[in-house]
């Protein structure tokens, strides 16, 4: 299917692997000028590289802090006029809440919640101008689906997603969608760390643990970076100006539910 995107600009944060990586990399097999940005400067050259000799394009890449003023005007600035954005933070650590202290939750709705709403404020508004923009936020299942020991992560991204439930309402007339995409468990290096985390505690090895939690999705496994980039791929298309103000759960049916 063409998606009907190419030639617009894309800007999709933490992309230098996993999830964002996957957006990335679908974004420009749909013909769109991708961005990218994270934090190491070797790893998002690296992946800005492989992308455009995969595509036969041009991907540019920035390595910034996107939680900071200076971070988020470098990454716009490599982009020029925004028409897609892929909103993406690496989740705090889990834990106790009783535990966690005041920098503790301010580190983690800096980073889950504040930077999306700056990326949106500074981006929407031209894309309602030119009567087209695609904002894709990467949340979690957590959103849909709490889970005590990511409450950090329960807080923050769960005030991105009411704060986006608001004002997709006025800005769709103009055609600019957003919408929430919320990852359950992807083979990605977060879920190998906190897989190995378990396996230690519960004193297994962490292929038994592996095996044992895949099993335990309904599917069988875990989700791919592709089909979660796929998926973004299609929120942000043509053909996707009626989804609007959606939170898009993949988790291969964890979370069950009726609706």
């Amino acid at each position: 299917m063409d998606l009907g995107i190419a030639g617009k600009n894309a800007l999709v944060c933490a992309a230098s692997k996993g999830l964002g990586r996957g957006c990335a990399d679908a974004l420009a097999e749909a013909g769109v000028n991708v961005t990218i940005c994270s934090r190491t400067e070797a790893d998002i050259n690296a992946t800005a590289e492989a992308i455009s000799k995969a595509y036969d394009c041009t991907v540019k890449s920035v390595a910034c802090d996107i939680t900071t003023d200076a971070g988020r005007k470098a990454a716009l600035d490599m982009t020029g006029d925004v028409d897609i954005l892929v909103n993406n933070a690496g989740g705090p650590p889990p834990g106790n809440f009783r535990d966690w202290t005041r920098d503790d939750w301010i580190k983690a709705i800096d980073s889950n919640m504040l930077t999306g709403i700056e990326l949106i404020k500074a981006t929407v508004d031209g894309m309602m101008a030119r009567k087209f923009g695609r904002i894709v936020n990467i949340t979690s299942a957590a959103v849909k689906s709490p889970i005590a020991i990511l409450g950090l992560s329960n807080g923050a991204r769960t005030g991105l997603t009411g704060f986006c439930a608001g004002i997709a309402r006025d800005t769709v007339r103009e055609g600019v969608t957003i919408n929430g995409l919320l990852p359950g468990p992807f083979e990605t290096d977060r879920l190998r760390g906190n897989l190995e985390g378990r396996a230690k505690s519960a004193g297994m090895t962490y292929e038994a643990m592996y095996e044992a939690a895949a099993a335990d999705n309904p599917a069988g496994r875990f989700g791919t970076s592709e089909e979660f980039g796929k998926t973004c791929a299609f929120l942000c298309s043509a053909h996707a100006g009626f989804i609007n103000g959606q939170n898009v759960l993949m988790d291969g049916g964890a979370f069950r539910s009726s609706m």
